[in-house]
Parts: structure tokens; C-alpha cells; sequence
């Protein structure tokens, strides 16, 4: 599913429109794979309330899953601070994520890490201007591909996006599936985009280094130059 951070073209005409300050939608194969449809560009949507115990609604899309996996329990189980280390080919990345702010996304990511869904996957969007952000979380490595399910947003509306945020790409207003990104350097972004963690300093630093070698097509938006593919992601 092509989330706010979008189909790349669409990006890259934004790019053209927009300053480097201006917010892009960035979209993720949440749970609409392949249609590019995104939030608009600079909206604000309505708050979305961290779903109380027992609340998370996980959906079948009716897309086949990129990967087979079961949907997590409606019950979210993790709470606090959850430590979790992304394996990749290009380092570990130490990350914080938020089960009280968003149970229903943390749920639902370490869901996919247990089942392994993530393992062996390739990230597969860098964008280098405007934005900066490394997009990851889709099996097909195509920017389409999601977990046959999606969920809600959980946003306050006064979400932002400094380096070393993590926070789900989606196709619009609660599409969320398994893509997800990365900020590497400090960007400008409408409260659309769940967060659900944030990496230490050192990890933010591996993805800015990803970043500085470029794209592979040399445009400011398209795959790492240098693949970054996730080994597997262990909580604790």
C-alpha cells in the first residue's frame, strides 16, 4: 500500500511544488496496496484516542497478505516503554516503542516481528529532500505490499516528526498495515501519521549515513543505494 509517503512520482511532483518546510504525505501499503490514495498534503485530521484495553480492531482488507499471518488479539498485552532492536544489514537499530500512547500499533508490530514477517525484507523507499525518511515493512519490497489486515489511527493531532521518530505509513485515514518509517532528519509532516517509537541516537545516525549515500536512481525519492534489508526484529 503506497501510504502518505506515497507513490514516488506523486512525491516528486509534490517536491517540485512544495519547499523543503512544506509536508508530504507519506504513504504505505497500509491496508489498500496499490492505490496511492493518501491524506491530503498539510491536513489535519481529527484526533484518534489510544483505543482502550480490548478496543484494537484489526480488519481483514481483503488484499492477500504479503506475507501469512495471523491479526493480533483485540486485547493489546504490551504496555510502558517496550524495548526492541531492528536487525539490519546495515546495523542494529535500538528502538523505543510506545505501548501507552499507541497500544493498537505496537500490538500489531510486534505481532508481525514474532511471526517473522518482517525477517528478510528489504526497505524500500529513501527519500532525500522535503522529507526524510527511510520506509520499510513491506514484504514485496514494491511499497504495495501489506499484512491482509488494517487498523485505526491512534493520533492526538499534535503529532511531529524529529529525527529518530518511528511512525506508520499509511494510505489515508486508518489504512495502517505492516510499512512504517524512519526519520533521519528533522521533518515537517501533517498529524497523520501514527508514532509508536522512537530509535536512540547512535540507530537515527545509521539511517542518516543510509541517507547520505543516496538513492539508487540518484532522484531524491526511491530505493537505498545501498539495500538495507531487516534480518529480524527481537523485542527486549
Amino acid at each position: 500500500m503506497r501510504n502518505s509517503l506515497t507513490a514516488p512520482s506523486r512525491v516528486r511532483l509534490a517536491l517540485l511544488a512544495l519547499s523543503a518546510a512544506a509536508a508530504l504525505a507519506l504513504s504505505g501499503c497500509a491496508s489498500t496496496p496499490g492505490t496511492g490514495d493518501s491524506a491530503a498534503p498539510g491536513s489535519s485530521p481529527a484526533a484518534s484516542q489510544p483505543a482502550a484495553s480490548g478496543a484494537c480492531t484489526y480488519t481483514a482488507d481483503g488484499r492477500p497478505a504479503a506475507k501469512k499471518v495471523t491479526a493480533p488479539p483485540a486485547d493489546p498485552t504490551a504496555t510502558g516503554q517496550v524495548p526492541v532492536t531492528i536487525s539490519t544489514s546495515a546495523g542494529d537499530l535500538a528502538v523505543t516503542l510506545d505501548a501507552d500512547s499507541a497500544p493498537c500499533t505496537v500490538g500489531s508490530f510486534l505481532s508481525l516481528a514474532k511471526q517473522a514477517y518482517f525477517d528478510g525484507t528489504n526497505c524500500h523507499r529513501l527519500t532525500t529532500q522535503g522529507i526524510f525518511v527511510l520506509q520499510c515493512g513491506d514484504p514485496t519490497g514494491t511499497g504495495t505490499g501489506g499484512p491482509g489486515y488494517s487498523f485505526p489511527d491512534e493520533l492526538k493531532g499534535t503529532e511531529t516528526y524529529p529525527a529518530g521518530t518511528l511512525a506508520m505509513a499509511n494510505a489515508g485515514p486508518d489504512t495502517n498495515g505492516s510499512q512504517f518509517f524512519v526519520v533521519y532528519a528533522d521533518t515537517q509532516l501533517p498529524p497523520s501519521y501514527t508514532v509508536f517509537g522512537h530509535l536512540d541516537a547512535a540507530s537515527t545516525q545509521i539511517v542518516a549515513g543510509i541517507a547520505a549515500e543516496g538513492t539508487d536512481n540518484g532522484q531524491p525519492d526511491g530505493k537505498p543505494k545501498t539495500p538495507v534489508t531487516i534480518k529480524e526484529i527481537i523485542q527486549g
